[in-house]
């Protein structure tokens, strides 16, 4: 009883202790800190510059351009109190310090060696962002600013501050300051009050709705982007309005509408000052991640990106030759390096300022069979043979977990069926009968848990329909390239430090200071076996029999190429993805709103995965051959002093992609020693399986 006495007098004053040393310490660093009212937007904003992988300019990152300053009087109450309901509810009531934020801050500093915790008020978020502090910060630097931010509220209102944080931060999709994301968010909308018109304020007009939509994006921009990842976003929007209706801050009849308003469908970002602007706007998000939104667009950095302008055009053109009718199907395409994870083009729609979705990183869509390759390795390495035969007959499957109620019935293309195939012929002439079967037998989940393993970031989904591509969620053109790379790569995932979240692919290749070019930070190659070499070589050959004289045969060039068609039921959606000794490259067609059928559009046949696909995959190749090629005669001219050649053959195979830069180091951050597959087993001999029946499906 007497040492529970001893605790309960000993422990507050313990905590007493701490808290008034934390204060003192902030207090001691407030001579040194620099005065916020003297300077010109707290900080002199540096446009940054972004460059391909070779140095050429390829657009600039503005924040200020893009931001509206708005005073308080045009700012909605609404949506001033739904960033305080959600960020810091006590903001008109606390002196601009979390005194708890700064322990955890001081803990973490002492016993793990760096502060990451978060928690600040909006008071310390609006020093932090008038600093350019980033996520990762020392006590001192914590202390710094929270000492500032304490000093700030004896000189501003609370009024003041809010104000200056509402105009300060980053909304995402390119938006700084809320007016400007309520005229990217809202501006399409032509009913929204003050939106279509620069005469009044868009911010003034913002509802609940609205506003609890803005303040729930601002946490993280890119999770919680009501467009391309709606249900995250509305689910984030009606948490903020029961925060607003739990303090008080709006009526029970003001949330019930407010819940009940749908999305905005579409967005307006602001004009991108760039030469690749799809790409462009997924490289800043990943720069936002890295560093933060201020130090992203007005820090001043220099960023070497991983684009090839040569490529990137390659590609539009490809595209747009197949493609050339605005009303038609779109496309979008990703190319990936092979040896170190680096997106090299991105095509993400035909026109930025109209469409401005990302097709190739935000659309998810259906895969369709392009599913099977991964059917195919799972199998084998459950020990099932290239060779092994299945039935290929239409077929009849019980959903699991409904009693036998609900079936899943398979039909291949004009239910022609070859009576019986095996697992390598099957995957030429894309046989939906033998995959089904071979998919549900080796294990839906375990193929789902393979896909994740090789590069897919979004959830797979482990129903019997996904043996045939129908996933619930789909998956983007980004990620379906990446986890096809795995099979490039000999079954390593190549991933980067400045890769995107998740061990992604990689947009930047290193961040130097404008002026002083001092190095920020370089990526670093990054390599993880997620399937066995032997597994990677066995259906990568069969691979090739789909270009070779499969559905693919429209991707085949000359060279070396393996991969695999895919279209969804009804023509919905068309893929071609597959990959050179360099290069992995995922097409897909389809129509960009919703789901079309496309039954008539490839000269009055349907769109299916070997057609446009196929064409626009073959068209990129050759040109990005002639390129590499022409690359390496320039580099051989300059070594001998001859003109270099023109117009090579295109088709040539081509050790590397001509690079006149050294390649960055791959050596960091190996990861060799968790394989997520095994070696297979099976008496394979790795031939791949040919067939003389002749019936394909249309993919």
């Amino acid at each position: 009883m007497r040492k529970r006495r001893l605790l309960l007098v000993l422990v507050p004053l313990a905590l007493l202790a701490v808290v008034s040393t934390l204060f003192g310490m902030m207090m001691a660093v407030a001579s040194d800190l620099p005065d916020l009212e003297s300077a010109k937007e707290f900080q002199s904003a540096r446009n940054s510059q972004l460059t391909d992988r070779l140095g050429r300019p390829l657009g600039m990152l503005t924040g200020a351009n893009n931001r509206v300053i708005v005073s308080e009087t045009d700012i909605s109450p609404f949506m001033r109190n739904a960033i305080i309901s959600v960020e810091d509810e006590r903001f008109f009531e606390n002196s601009g310090v979390d005194l708890k934020g700064i322990g955890r801050a001081f803990v973490q500093d002492v016993v793990r060696g760096g502060s990451r915790q978060g928690g600040s008020t909006i008071t310390q978020q609006f020093v932090k962002n008038a600093l350019q502090a980033q996520d990762q910060r020392t006590v001192l630097q914590k202390l710094e600013e929270s000492a500032l931010a304490y000093h700030l509220t004896r000189r501003w209102s609370k009024s003041k501050i809010l104000t200056e944080y509402l105009n300060s931060i980053y909304f995402g999709n390119g938006a700084y300051g809320v007016e400007s994301a309520a005229r990217v968010y809202f501006a399409a909308d032509p009913n929204h009050l003050g939106c279509g018109t620069r005469a009044r304020p868009c911010a003034k007009e913002l509802s609940a709705a609205e506003s609890a939509l803005l303040a729930a994006v601002v946490a993280n921009p890119t999770a919680f982007d009501p467009v391309a990842h709606p249900e995250s976003a509305l689910r984030r929007r009606n948490m903020v309005l029961g925060k607003m209706r739990a303090q008080g801050r709006i009526t029970q009849s003001e949330f019930q509408d407010a819940v009940e308003q749908a999305l905005p469908g579409k967005i307006v970002p602001p004009g991108v000052d760039t030469k690749a602007p799809y790409f462009t706007t997924w490289v800043s998000q990943q720069l936002v991640e890295h560093f933060g939104a201020r130090r992203a667009f007005e820090g001043g950095l220099k960023v070497r990106t991983t684009l090839d302008l040569d490529l990137q055009q390659a590609a539009e053109r490809a595209v747009a030759a197949s493609l050339p009718d605005p009303n038609g199907p779109s496309a979008a395409m990703v190319v990936i390096d092979n040896k170190t994870g680096e997106v090299r083009a991105l095509v993400g729609g035909d026109d930025f300022r109209t469409r401005p979705f990302n097709l190739a990183t935000q659309g998810q869509r259906q895969p369709g069979s392009t599913v099977k390759p991964f059917i195919l390795a799972e199998a084998l390495h459950q020990g099932y043979g290239l060779g092994s035969v299945w039935p290929s007959r239409k077929r009849v499957f019980n959903v699991p977990g409904t009693g036998g109620k609900e079936k899943f019935v398979v039909n291949n293309f004009d239910d022609a069926y070859a009576g019986a195939r095996n697992l390598g012929t099957a995957l030429t002439y894309s046989d939906n009968a033998v995959y089904a079967a071979a998919g549900i037998k080796t294990g839906t989940q375990r193929i789902a848990e393979l896909i994740r393993s090789m590069g897919v970031r979004s959830p797979v989904s482990a129903n019997p329909a996904m043996t045939l591509g129908a996933f619930q969620q789909g998956v983007s053109v980004l990620d379906w390239a990446h986890a096809y790379e795995s099979f490039a790569t000999g079954g390593k995932r190549i991933s980067g430090t400045l890769g995107a979240p998740n061990e992604g692919p990689v947009g930047v290749r290193e961040v130097r200071r404008l002026g002083s070019n001092d190095l920020i930070a370089r990526n670093r190659v990054r390599s993880r076996r997620v399937l066995s070499e032997r597994l990677a070589a066995l259906t990568t050959g069969q691979m090739q029999t789909v270009v070779s004289y499969g559905t693919g045969k429209r991707a085949g060039y000359g060279g070396f190429a393996a991969g695999k068609t895919g279209t969804t039921e009804d023509y919905g959606d068309a893929w071609f993805v597959g990959f050179t000794r360099e290069l992995t490259i995922a097409v897909w067609v389809g129509y960009p709103d919703k789901l079309v059928p496309m039954k008539t559009e490839f000269d009055g046949e349907p769109v299916a995965g070997g057609t446009f696909p196929a064409q626009i995959w073959h068209d990129f190749v050759v040109q990005a051959k002639a390129i590499f090629r022409q690359r390496i005669a320039e580099r051989e001219a300059l070594r001998t002093g001859q003109a270099a050649p023109q117009g090579e053959d295109p088709a040539a195979q081509l050790d590397g992609n001509g690079d006149t830069t050294s390649q960055q180091d791959g050596s960091a951050g190996q990861d060799t020693t968790t394989p997520d597959q095994g070696t297979g087993g099976g008496q394979d001999t790795g031939t791949p399986q040919k067939d003389t029946g002749g019936i394909s499906a249309p993919d």
